[in-house]
């Protein structure tokens, strides 16, 4: 692959007619399988086993193909949705128009831990870009386990001030921050540093291009061109999927500026 990422069509293995034109699962009924501690303890940031087998004994598990339409925003949210396993996206679905994704997540990850609490409609829907795992928490089973384990209040209130700042710092960017600026930041948020050499990086692309420039706030034209304007300044070379970060100071200094 080039710098014209995944524009083949699919996403993270998905073919984009059913990515792209998500189908809704109905009411599937929830599975009593427990997640693993890890899945808690990324969620949750390391709750007490009292806590996770309390969890377990409310929430259920649906496992929901590739295309399903996990979050609807014409649906009342009465329960706290987390991504167990599998890729998702929030953005806007349109009956039968290709869904506008807006950013993915990748479980184990908190997909709507906010809507069930205001008692209205989620401002996003969200699609499942593989196979994927849903955790599902009803408001009403988990408010009582919030005043038996106020740490379990804590670490959701937690969760929620990283969402909102996550929001803000967003929100800052696309009002201060040009589109190399934005991109490099993105490139570090999802750069894995080697071992062997400190001022580089990986960073592997499971997203396609127009996924990744609709995070930015840009076109796919302009990423394309962003990526071959970083590659001509030596900061960056891309093979295939894969982007190596040549000079992660440099980089750093551009997300910065």
């Amino acid at each position: 692959m080039d710098t014209n990422i995944a524009s083949n069509g699919v996403a993270h293995g998905v073919p984009l007619r059913r990515a792209m034109r998500p189908r809704s699962p109905g009411r599937t009924a929830g599975l009593r399988v427990p997640a693993s501690r890890s899945v808690w303890s990324a969620l949750l940031g390391d709750p007490a086993p009292a806590v996770i087998d309390d969890l377990e004994g409310i929430a259920a598990a649906r496992p929901l193909p590739a295309g399903s339409l996990l979050l609807s925003r014409h649906e009342p949210a009465r329960e706290l949705l987390a991504l167990a396993a599998g890729d998702a996206a929030l953005g806007v679905a349109h009956g039968d128009l290709p869904f506008q994704p807006e950013r993915t997540l990748q479980g184990p990850q908190w997909l709507d831990a906010a809507s069930a609490w205001l008692g209205g409609m989620p401002a996003q829907d969200a699609v499942a870009l593989s196979d994927v795992q849903l955790l599902v928490l009803p408001r009403a089973a988990l408010q009582p386990l919030l005043a038996r384990h106020p740490e379990l209040a804590r670490q959701l209130l937690l969760v929620l001030a990283r969402q909102v700042h996550q929001l803000t710092t967003v929100a800052h960017d696309l009002m201060h921050k040009d589109a190399e600026a934005r991109f490099a930041d993105w490139l570090m948020q999802h750069s894995v540093a080697l071992a062997d050499a400190p001022k580089r990086a990986l960073v592997t692309l499971h997203e396609r291009k127009r996924d990744i420039a609709a995070q930015l706030g840009i076109t796919p034209e302009t990423l394309s061109r962003l990526l071959r304007q970083l590659s001509r300044k030596g900061l960056i070379e891309v093979k295939g999927y894969a982007v190596t970060v040549l000079d992660l100071p440099a980089l750093r200094a551009i997300a910065g500026a």
